[in-house]
């Protein structure tokens, strides 16, 4: 066979086989009334991709957190305050709209820690876990007054995430009457993770710290589902009302990693939207250890 007729078969087959996954992955959705999901899945190996609604607009949830993140490291590493710095916490913050003052409610937070250290200074890098592995409100609001809204949206611009958008804090009931919300799209959210994976979103160090602390991430129950158990996933979730979402670094062993963005909106029975995004998740696996180049070593470092 000629070098030409053998790459043309397998760019046939390269082609066959993404079309089968989301064939299978157009089924799934399709078990799930009104769904409306966006996907952008991406081996940083082998380069190949696959790309669902990507580019479709999504309300950000708590996926939003991960660029705030990226931001604070940016921050401190320009000295502009120490990770080690406490911060006093306050159940008070202003609404982007007007200004106005209004409060977090314990109850619809998913992490109820920092309410117990109300008056008190807890320190930067303690608020960025619980933002993260916990995915407190109440941390994620504290850090954004430290660091600004359009700060974070600027350096997800940097790079080269175009659409997501990083408005306000949580639970801003003003701005949410006026659609003053946070948005994402899959794709951007792939941008910012591979920068992350690649070591571009801050110095290498820091993107280092911050892998270590999505993998530490406690709810499990998406991305990490599908895939088997002890592969490291470096992820965040996010919920609200009818949007359920996953973001996430997938380390599978003795291959490059890979990452994943699944965005999901119509789906009201939140164990449902969460079976969705494993099942997704799984069926990407699959497709990728079909395709991945083996690595000597992929292990998150």
């Amino acid at each position: 066979m000629s070098m030409i007729a053998f790459a043309s078969a397998m760019l046939l087959s390269l082609v066959q086989v993404s079309d089968s996954t989301l064939a299978k992955i157009d089924r799934r959705i399709a078990q799930e009334r009104g769904a409306v999901v966006g996907i952008a899945y991406l081996d940083l190996g082998s380069g190949d991709s696959l790309y669902l609604n990507a580019d479709t607009s999504f309300h950000a949830a708590s996926t939003m957190k991960v660029p705030v993140m990226i931001e604070l490291f940016r921050q401190a590493s320009r000295g502009a305050f120490s990770m080690s710095q406490g911060l006093l916490v306050v159940n008070q913050f202003a609404s982007i709209v007007d200004g106005s003052p209004y409060a977090l409610d314990e109850k619809s937070d998913s992490d109820s820690a920092l309410y117990r250290r109300i008056g008190q200074r807890v320190r930067v890098d303690t608020l960025l876990r619980h933002m993260i592995t916990r995915s407190s409100n109440f941390a994620t609001n504290t850090l954004i007054g430290l660091v600004g809204a359009e700060a974070v949206t600027r350096t997800m611009r940097s790079l080269g995430a175009q659409r997501i958008q990083v408005l306000r804090g949580v639970e801003d009931g003003k701005a949410f009457d006026r659609g003053l919300n946070n948005t994402t799209t899959a794709r951007d959210l792939s941008i910012i993770l591979r920068a992350i994976e690649e070591g571009r979103a801050a110095s290498p160090d820091a993107t280092r710290q911050m892998r270590d602390i999505l993998l530490a991430q406690e709810f499990n129950e998406k991305i990490p589902a599908g895939v088997p158990r002890g592969v490291p996933v470096a992820h965040k979730t996010g919920e609200i009302t009818a949007h359920s979402h996953d973001a996430a670094i997938v380390y599978p062993p003795g291959r490059h990693p890979y990452i994943l963005v699944v965005l999901t909106r119509g789906i009201a029975d939140g164990a449902r939207s969460s079976k969705l995004i494993a099942d997704i998740s799984s069926l990407i696996y699959s497709h990728n250890s079909s395709r991945a180049i083996p690595a000597e070593s992929e292990r998150p470092r």
